[in-house]
């Protein structure tokens, strides 16, 4: 993997630049979120696989020791107890390599996501409108 390019165009072309091992468990990581926002626009911010609705959802990126997964520090918290096992700062949480993802709280976190950036841009427009 070439850490050191310019940019990546698209997340086919970064999850491309890892071993085969990383870009299952990326691809996988991928169709979890997929799933869990379908209409979530794929993007590649920060230099980092993002999706976004209505503002960005969530990243993902891939590291030396683990799998980084950012879901912004309101997605962390309001799965505090579920992600406590993980290390985490305030924005992001992560996922050993080694071990399997936790898929089903990733979907949980992802649709947390999506119900508030959706709740927010709802709330925008009822102010614009009055």
């Amino acid at each position: 993997m070439d850490r050191q390019r310019a940019g990546f165009g698209s997340i086919d072309e970064y999850i491309a630049g890892f071993p085969e091992d990383r870009q299952q468990l990326l691809e996988a990581l991928r169709a979890t979120i997929r799933a869990a926002a379908p209409d979530a626009e794929e993007r590649i911010s920060y230099q980092m696989p993002t999706f976004a609705l209505e503002g960005n959802l969530v990243h993902f990126a891939a590291l030396k020791n683990h799998i980084g997964f950012y879901p912004t520090p309101s997605g962390i918290e309001a799965f505090r107890q579920e992600t406590a096992r993980y290390v985490s700062t305030k924005g992001a949480l992560q996922f050993p390599i080694g071990q399997p993802l936790p898929m089903e709280l990733i979907s949980k976190i992802v649709k947390f996501r999506v119900a508030e950036n959706l709740n927010r841009a709802a709330g925008k427009a009822r102010k614009k409108k009055a």
